[in-house]
């Protein structure tokens, strides 16, 4: 590889990334948008329950971005032929993994959703879209093994139209279901999580279809069995384990984050139903540069170039504030033409407008904090980044709480977003710039 790593390989791999991101964020959107047009309770519910549902797969995201680094390091050292050993060891962890998700989602969903949410007409509508949405976590689960791999790789291109797919299937779905268009029956929040998992299968299908043609012959050894290696499968998960822990807490407390939230009032939950699913559009180009950082970093140390590490850090940074600004100038001009995608409820869009702002100062803050939090992963110490963004969590749940108890405008809940992405910002600068990172061997 180049010594270097230029614009254009940063956003060949980025770009496709972003869209594949998107995939989740337009379901999100799509649900969002046309549940916001049957009231407050729909969107609540839709938040929480899909919350609830995606603090499991990011257990599966996790293990998935551990299988990546390992992918990648061969990747960058040439060792092609492991990447299909590696991959297989992967889905025979995934779908254990998967199995049991499933099994505690079927079992205890409505025992925990009872437990965590106090209005009945929220938790009721919670419990009609996780009956549908749980079946959908085996396929997730394979699903972010296959975007591992393509990062992994750098042939982020399917991971495009993987996301077409889903995108295509669910807003089609979407709008026949919830409100029972051409023949279909009226489904409401059910209909929603059923057009998702829908979707959801669809990108599985997909993505066999597609591997199968374009890697069964080639030299990473895909399609074909292999010995099972007892110390690939420790290795694979020695560097995983952190990170699907890591992913977990870290997601467990944005879904604590929206819980506390709705100890506010329905209204509260309303809001920031419509904030979360603008915030994630928003902070899209960032998690899709931060995961490019992950890759390169790991890709760039394989190769024997660790020098260049964090100029290609700054340099992803720069690149991904040129993507994310002009988002961030559109949203900051005409907020309530945006927020009127979701609701046609005026008070309530001027009630969104104040954490409208808050998230757009965010955005920044994340674009930098992910960046190196990512990095930090990409070197294969996953268990340092568990460590540093555990204490930064603690904080942050910390502010949550002082501020769901002691402030009424749910803006100040939203300014634990600035705080979060400034801390890991910092402390994982600190980290790269200190520690001896560039002697890990994974």
């Amino acid at each position: 590889m180049k010594v270097q790593i230029t614009n254009k390989e940063i956003w060949s791999i980025a770009i496709p990334i972003m869209l594949g991101n998107l995939a989740q964020t337009i379901i999100n959107f799509t649900d969002t948008a046309f549940l916001g047009h049957l009231g407050v309770i729909a969107l609540g519910a839709s938040m929480l329950a899909g919350l609830f549902y995606f603090v499991f797969t990011t257990i599966a995201t996790g293990f998935a971005i551990g299988v990546q680094i390992i992918i990648a390091r061969r990747f960058g050292e040439g060792n092609h032929g492991r990447v299909g050993v590696i991959f297989e060891h992967g889905s025979l962890f995934v779908m254990f993994l998967g199995t049991l998700l499933f099994s505690i989602l079927y079992f205890f969903s409505d025992a925990l959703l009872a437990w965590l949410i106090d209005s009945p007409n929220i938790y009721a509508a919670s419990l009609d879209y996780i009956k549908y949405r749980q079946f959908g976590i085996f396929f997730v689960c394979f699903n972010f093994l296959f975007r591992g791999l393509y990062v992994g790789i750098s042939n982020t291109k399917v991971i495009t139209y993987s996301t077409i797919i889903m995108a295509i299937v669910n807003i089609l779905l979407d709008y026949c279901l919830i409100f029972g268009k051409f023949g279909f029956p009226e489904m409401g929040i059910g209909g929603a999580a059923l057009a998702s998992l829908c979707a959801e299968i669809s990108a599985f299908v997909f993505f066999w279809i597609y591997s199968y043609i374009t890697l069964k012959d080639k030299e990473f050894g895909m399609f074909k069995i292999h010995k099972l290696e007892s110390e690939l499968m420790k290795r694979i998960l020695k560097i995983a384990t952190p990170t699907m822990v890591q992913k977990l807490f870290s997601f467990g407390v944005w879904f604590i984050f929206f819980i506390m939230i709705e100890k506010m009032g329905e209204t509260a939950t309303g809001i920031s139903s419509i904030v979360r699913s603008i915030y994630m559009i928003l902070v899209t180009p960032c998690f899709a540069f931060s995961t490019t950082t992950n890759t390169l970093v790991s890709r760039t140390i394989g190769a024997g170039h660790s020098e260049h590490v964090f100029g290609t850090i700054i340099k992803i940074i720069k690149n991904c504030v040129l993507c994310t600004l002009p988002l961030i100038i559109i949203l900051a001009i005409i907020p309530l033409q945006v927020i009127g995608i979701y609701t046609e409820d005026l008070s309530l869009a001027q009630l969104v407008v104040p954490s409208i702002y808050v998230i757009c100062v965010s955005a920044i803050f994340q674009v930098v904090g992910n960046a190196y939090f990512e990095a930090v992963s990409g070197t294969g110490n996953t268990s340092a980044a568990l460590y540093l963004e555990a204490a930064i969590l603690v904080v942050y749940v910390i502010y949550v709480f002082l501020m769901t108890r002691y402030c009424n405008d749910v803006q100040w809940v939203w300014s634990a977003e600035i705080l979060y992405g400034g801390l890991l910002a910092i402390v994982c600068y600190m980290y790269m710039k200190k520690a001896k990172w560039n002697e890990k061997r994974i």
